[in-house]
């Protein structure tokens, strides 16, 4: 029988958290398309939890290992549990901890009865990071595949409203051979945003195909991390 899924899980110096396996995106390149594990934590989960099951894994997290930050991330997009994403940042805000969300950027349109980020502010959100992975709408419906129209319009909007907000604003990108990084480096500093490469996760099954090195670009330096946010 399969571990069921973890709700809070530690990574980097951080605590993740998995509350929902559903996603208004299905990336080629997901991890998901392969594996249920990030960080060696099995994140299938047997039910989307309750706030109470939300913030009782956060406590015993805390209590086995400290973290700088709390991150909305797991194996879904947390804006389709809105309410449960603002209840969790304000119980944090409470408590003087830092809570960050990332996310595919869709979320106002998950959530057309609610101004998305005044709500996140008001709750206390620290700071966002939007997974970009396209520099126009072709590509991102090719490499994304959204369920709504116009989703690349709104991965925008949604941007430049954290960034007009004052939320710490990262985009990203996933380190692939389709994805243009210089441009959307070039796109995210026209929003105000900040920019970073995310690695890809891979299948160790079989071989990855090869990347080519990224080109320079004028918006700054283009940050790389290892795969996870």
């Amino acid at each position: 029988m399969n571990e069921p899924g973890v709700i809070a899980y530690h990574g980097k110096d951080n605590i993740y958290l998995n509350i929902t396996n559903r996603c208004t995106c299905a990336c080629t390149f997901c991890l998901r398309e392969f594996t249920d594990e990030v960080y060696g934590y099995p994140l299938l989960l047997a039910h989307e939890p309750s706030l109470d099951e939300i913030t009782h894994a956060l406590e015993l997290a805390f209590l086995d290992e400290p973290a700088d930050e709390v991150v909305f991330c797991g194996l879904g997009e947390p804006t389709l549990r809105l309410p449960e994403v603002l209840a969790t940042t304000e119980w944090l805000r409470l408590r003087r901890i830092r809570a960050r969300l990332n996310t595919n950027g869709l979320g106002q349109l998950a959530n057309p009865g609610v101004e998305v980020v005044p709500a996140l502010v008001r709750a206390g959100l620290g700071g966002v990071s939007v997974s970009l992975n396209a520099a126009d709408p072709q590509t991102y419906d090719r490499l994304c595949q959204p369920i709504y129209a116009k989703a690349f319009r709104a991965v925008l909007a949604f941007t430049r409203a954290c960034v007009a907000a004052g939320l710490d604003t990262a985009m990203t990108v996933v380190d692939h051979p389709d994805i243009d990084v210089e441009a959307c480096a070039a796109l995210a500093d026209r929003l105000g945003a900040a920019f970073r490469v995310r690695g890809r996760a891979v299948d160790r099954h079989r071989p990855a195909p090869r990347t080519p090195a990224a080109p320079a670009t004028t918006a700054g330096p283009v940050r790389r991390s290892p795969t996870g946010g």
